[in-house]
């Protein structure tokens, strides 16, 4: 009964905004410092994500750079200039990441221009020219990396037997049969088994497969090639593939 009133009663509790919550981290709260960054990795995520013009992933560098930048911009926040800490800290990560690119040497011709504002904090400034410069970049830069994967996942269906044309011929006309295979696909992934023969043999365990899914054999056996492909993506480092089947893919 104790842990439950005490339950509640922390429930009731007013949630602090963010930027009551950088006030106790400046005067040293590690552990709620730890949890902010935990809750707003997807606002550091989107942030760098329309610098780099690329979805960012936690394995990235620019996604390091971006918590740092948080970090930091928690920690400079001054309250009494009456800015939002949101609006404060995209600003540190936008030109911290950019920095980085450039240093880097991942992107040319692009310069930052610092301003101050009426209260002494440094702004980010880009021209128009910049921002198409950085743009363009991104646009190229994400056509070069489609096209290998693109050839990487080409060459792994290879290895099965199978092509794009393949593919092109036999996945599933409707979308309630494509749902179907992937849900299919997300049960071979999902067992080692499963997983093991398909990448050990090169092709799908169908009776063992038959005994783990509502779906008869011969629908298995007619979405074959297409359930192998999704199954590669699924376990694959093929971004662009995924993001095709975004939505579909919560295993």
């Amino acid at each position: 009964m104790l842990n439950l009133l005490l339950f509640l009663l922390a429930k009731q509790k007013k949630k602090l905004s963010l930027e009551e919550m950088a006030i106790q981290i400046q005067n040293g709260d590690e552990q709620l410092l730890n949890t902010v960054l935990e809750d707003y990795k997807p606002f550091i995520k989107k942030t760098v994500s329309s610098v780099c013009k690329r979805y960012i992933y936690e394995s990235d560098d620019e996604f390091s750079i971006g918590l740092i930048a948080f970090h930091d911009a928690i920690l400079k926040y001054n309250h009494e200039r009456g800015s939002s800490i949101i609006s404060f800290s995209e600003v540190i990560i936008k030109r911290k990441v950019i920095d980085y690119i450039r240093k880097n040497g991942k992107i040319q011709d692009v310069s930052m221009d610092m301003t101050l504002s009426g209260d002494g904090e440094e702004e980010t400034s880009l021209t128009i020219d910049q921002i198409v410069s950085v743009e363009e970049y991104g646009k190229q830069k994400q056509a070069q990396m489609r096209r290998e994967e693109i050839g990487a996942f080409k060459e792994q269906l290879s290895h099965f037997k199978l092509s794009f044309n393949d593919l092109i011929e036999q996945s599933p006309k409707h979308e309630d049969a494509r749902l179907n295979a992937i849900d299919i696909a997300k049960t071979v992934v999902n067992s080692n088994e499963l997983l093991n023969y398909l990448i050990d043999k090169k092709r799908l365990p169908i009776k063992r497969l038959e005994k783990k899914v509502n779906v008869s054999r011969k629908t298995i056996e007619r979405n074959r090639k297409y359930i192998i492909a999704i199954s590669l993506i699924l376990i694959g480092d093929y971004v662009y593939l995924r993001d095709y089947l975004k939505g579909r893919l919560e295993i």
